[in-house]
Protein backbone atom coordinates (compact mmCIF):
# COMPACT_ATOMS: atom_id res chain seq x y z
CA UNK A 1 0.00 0.00 0.00
CA UNK A 2 1.15 3.48 -0.97
CA UNK A 3 1.41 6.64 1.68
CA UNK A 4 -0.91 7.65 -0.58
CA UNK A 5 -4.09 5.40 0.19
CA UNK A 6 -2.88 4.90 3.62
CA UNK A 7 -3.51 8.39 4.18
CA UNK A 8 -6.98 8.35 2.88
CA UNK A 9 -7.72 4.81 4.79
CA UNK A 10 -7.39 7.63 7.79
CA UNK A 11 -8.91 10.04 7.17
CA UNK A 12 -12.40 7.76 6.41
CA UNK A 13 -11.78 6.10 10.34
CA UNK A 14 -11.57 9.65 11.44
CA UNK A 15 -14.89 10.62 9.65
CA UNK A 16 -16.39 7.52 10.69
CA UNK A 17 -15.63 8.38 14.70
CA UNK A 18 -16.86 12.39 13.99
CA UNK A 19 -20.15 10.56 12.96
CA UNK A 20 -20.47 8.31 15.85
CA UNK A 21 -19.31 11.22 18.41
CA UNK A 22 -21.66 13.30 16.91
CA UNK A 23 -24.84 10.65 17.09
CA UNK A 24 -23.83 10.48 20.84
CA UNK A 25 -23.92 14.32 21.30
CA UNK A 26 -27.33 14.72 19.44
CA UNK A 27 -28.67 12.62 22.07
CA UNK A 28 -31.02 11.02 19.61
CA UNK A 29 -31.92 7.67 20.16
CA UNK A 30 -30.83 4.79 17.92
CA UNK A 31 -33.42 2.73 16.34
CA UNK A 32 -33.48 -0.02 18.02
CA UNK A 33 -33.29 1.94 21.46
CA UNK A 34 -36.86 3.58 19.43
CA UNK A 35 -38.49 0.84 18.80
CA UNK A 36 -37.70 -0.79 22.40
CA UNK A 37 -38.92 2.40 24.19
CA UNK A 38 -41.89 2.02 22.25
CA UNK A 39 -43.02 -1.04 23.17
CA UNK A 40 -42.75 -0.47 26.69
CA UNK A 41 -45.28 3.24 26.07
CA UNK A 42 -47.77 0.75 24.37
CA UNK A 43 -47.24 -1.82 27.77
CA UNK A 44 -47.94 0.99 29.88
CA UNK A 45 -50.72 2.07 27.87
CA UNK A 46 -52.66 -0.97 27.81
CA UNK A 47 -52.28 -1.40 31.63
CA UNK A 48 -53.16 1.90 32.23
CA UNK A 49 -56.24 1.48 29.65
CA UNK A 50 -57.38 -1.86 31.45
CA UNK A 51 -57.16 -0.05 34.75
CA UNK A 52 -60.01 2.57 33.62
CA UNK A 53 -62.02 -0.19 31.91
CA UNK A 54 -61.75 -3.07 34.77
CA UNK A 55 -64.21 -1.95 37.89
CA UNK A 56 -62.58 -2.48 41.24
CA UNK A 57 -64.37 -5.57 43.42
CA UNK A 58 -65.20 -2.91 45.72
CA UNK A 59 -67.08 -0.64 43.53
CA UNK A 60 -68.90 -3.80 42.04
CA UNK A 61 -69.45 -4.57 45.65
CA UNK A 62 -70.36 -1.25 46.49
CA UNK A 63 -72.73 -0.84 43.34
CA UNK A 64 -74.51 -4.12 44.17
CA UNK A 65 -74.95 -3.42 47.76
CA UNK A 66 -76.82 -0.23 46.69
CA UNK A 67 -79.05 -1.87 44.03
CA UNK A 68 -80.02 -4.34 46.50
CA UNK A 69 -80.93 -1.87 49.48
CA UNK A 70 -82.74 0.19 46.51
CA UNK A 71 -85.12 -2.61 45.87
CA UNK A 72 -85.90 -3.29 49.53
CA UNK A 73 -86.60 -0.10 50.07
CA UNK A 74 -89.21 -0.20 47.57
CA UNK A 75 -90.48 -3.23 48.47
CA UNK A 76 -91.03 -1.61 52.13
CA UNK A 77 -92.18 1.19 50.67
CA UNK A 78 -95.27 -0.74 48.64
CA UNK A 79 -95.56 -3.42 52.00
CA UNK A 80 -96.29 0.03 53.72
CA UNK A 81 -99.24 1.90 51.59
CA UNK A 82 -100.73 -1.89 51.28
CA UNK A 83 -100.50 -2.40 54.79
CA UNK A 84 -102.16 0.89 55.70
CA UNK A 85 -104.48 0.40 52.69
CA UNK A 86 -105.61 -3.04 54.63
CA UNK A 87 -106.02 -1.51 58.31
CA UNK A 88 -108.28 1.45 56.37
CA UNK A 89 -110.43 -1.25 54.82
CA UNK A 90 -110.73 -3.24 57.89
CA UNK A 91 -111.64 -0.26 60.01
CA UNK A 92 -114.29 1.03 57.90
CA UNK A 93 -115.69 -2.51 57.47
CA UNK A 94 -115.37 -2.75 60.93
CA UNK A 95 -116.74 0.19 61.69
CA UNK A 96 -119.69 -0.37 59.15
CA UNK A 97 -120.82 -3.80 61.39
CA UNK A 98 -120.75 -1.43 64.88
CA UNK A 99 -123.07 0.75 62.95
CA UNK A 100 -125.52 -1.23 61.45
CA UNK A 101 -125.83 -3.33 64.97
CA UNK A 102 -126.72 0.70 65.94
CA UNK A 103 -129.35 1.46 63.62
CA UNK A 104 -131.90 -0.49 64.72
CA UNK A 105 -131.75 1.03 68.40
CA UNK A 106 -131.98 4.76 66.39
CA UNK A 107 -135.09 2.78 64.43
CA UNK A 108 -136.53 2.15 68.11
CA UNK A 109 -135.94 5.54 69.35
CA UNK A 110 -137.81 7.19 66.20
CA UNK A 111 -140.69 5.13 66.18
CA UNK A 112 -141.16 5.31 70.55
CA UNK A 113 -141.02 9.13 69.98
CA UNK A 114 -143.16 9.32 67.16
CA UNK A 115 -145.83 7.48 69.16
CA UNK A 116 -145.80 9.46 71.94
CA UNK A 117 -148.92 12.01 71.53
CA UNK A 118 -147.93 16.08 71.53
CA UNK A 119 -149.76 16.37 74.74
CA UNK A 120 -147.49 14.22 76.37
CA UNK A 121 -144.41 15.47 75.70
CA UNK A 122 -143.87 17.59 78.14
CA UNK A 123 -143.30 14.60 80.54
CA UNK A 124 -139.72 14.90 81.83
CA UNK A 125 -139.03 11.28 81.09
CA UNK A 126 -140.31 11.95 77.61
CA UNK A 127 -137.74 14.83 77.03
CA UNK A 128 -134.72 12.60 78.37
CA UNK A 129 -135.07 10.36 75.61
CA UNK A 130 -135.53 12.94 73.28
CA UNK A 131 -132.27 14.23 74.87
CA UNK A 132 -130.34 10.99 74.59
CA UNK A 133 -131.81 10.22 70.98
CA UNK A 134 -129.94 13.93 69.90
CA UNK A 135 -127.16 13.46 71.00
CA UNK A 136 -127.22 9.66 69.54
CA UNK A 137 -127.67 11.01 66.37
CA UNK A 138 -125.22 13.98 67.02
CA UNK A 139 -122.74 11.82 67.89
CA UNK A 140 -123.24 9.28 65.31
CA UNK A 141 -122.93 12.57 62.84
CA UNK A 142 -119.51 13.19 63.83
CA UNK A 143 -117.97 9.76 63.38
CA UNK A 144 -119.64 10.27 59.53
CA UNK A 145 -122.63 8.78 59.81
CA UNK A 146 -126.06 10.85 57.92
CA UNK A 147 -129.10 10.23 56.90
CA UNK A 148 -130.23 9.83 53.33
CA UNK A 149 -132.65 11.88 51.87
CA UNK A 150 -135.85 9.81 50.47
CA UNK A 151 -138.95 11.44 50.61
CA UNK A 152 -139.35 14.27 47.84
CA UNK A 153 -136.08 12.74 46.00
CA UNK A 154 -135.93 10.85 42.77
CA UNK A 155 -135.32 7.17 43.06
CA UNK A 156 -131.81 6.10 42.89
CA UNK A 157 -131.00 2.54 43.37
CA UNK A 158 -127.34 3.30 44.91
CA UNK A 159 -129.30 4.64 47.87
CA UNK A 160 -132.34 3.64 47.54
CA UNK A 161 -134.04 0.09 48.22
CA UNK A 162 -138.02 0.36 46.35
CA UNK A 163 -140.87 -1.67 47.94
CA UNK A 164 -143.68 0.24 46.78
CA UNK A 165 -145.20 1.50 43.72
CA UNK A 166 -148.31 3.94 43.58
CA UNK A 167 -149.80 6.26 40.93
CA UNK A 168 -149.59 10.17 42.11
CA UNK A 169 -150.40 12.54 39.65
CA UNK A 170 -149.44 15.15 41.79
CA UNK A 171 -145.51 13.44 42.58
CA UNK A 172 -142.98 13.26 38.91
CA UNK A 173 -142.00 9.82 37.51
CA UNK A 174 -139.75 8.25 40.04
CA UNK A 175 -139.83 10.48 42.89
CA UNK A 176 -139.90 8.93 45.81
CA UNK A 177 -143.82 9.16 47.48
CA UNK A 178 -143.02 7.66 50.89
CA UNK A 179 -140.35 6.10 53.50
CA UNK A 180 -140.65 3.18 55.70
CA UNK A 181 -137.25 3.05 56.89
CA UNK A 182 -134.04 5.83 56.80
CA UNK A 183 -131.20 4.96 55.07
CA UNK A 184 -127.47 5.49 56.36
CA UNK A 185 -124.42 6.36 54.76
CA UNK A 186 -120.75 6.45 56.71
CA UNK A 187 -117.75 8.08 54.25
CA UNK A 188 -120.25 8.26 51.41
CA UNK A 189 -120.37 4.66 51.51
CA UNK A 190 -124.11 3.58 51.59
CA UNK A 191 -124.15 1.44 55.55
CA UNK A 192 -128.08 0.57 55.16
CA UNK A 193 -130.56 1.67 51.99
CA UNK A 194 -133.59 3.35 52.00
CA UNK A 195 -136.54 1.57 51.89
CA UNK A 196 -139.09 3.73 50.31
CA UNK A 197 -142.77 3.60 47.93
CA UNK A 198 -141.82 5.13 44.72
CA UNK A 199 -144.29 6.97 42.52
CA UNK A 200 -145.23 6.45 38.82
Amino acid sequence: MSIRDSDCAEEADASAEEDAAEEEDSGEPSEEESEEEGQEEEKKGRKLFGKKNKKDKKDEKIEELTDRLTRQMAEFDNFRKRTDKEKSQMYEIGAKDIINKILPVVDNFERGLAAVPEEEKKKPILEGMEKVYKQLMTTLEEIGVKPIEAVGQEFNPDFHNAVMHVEDEELGENIIAEEFQKGYTYRDSVVRHSMVKVAN
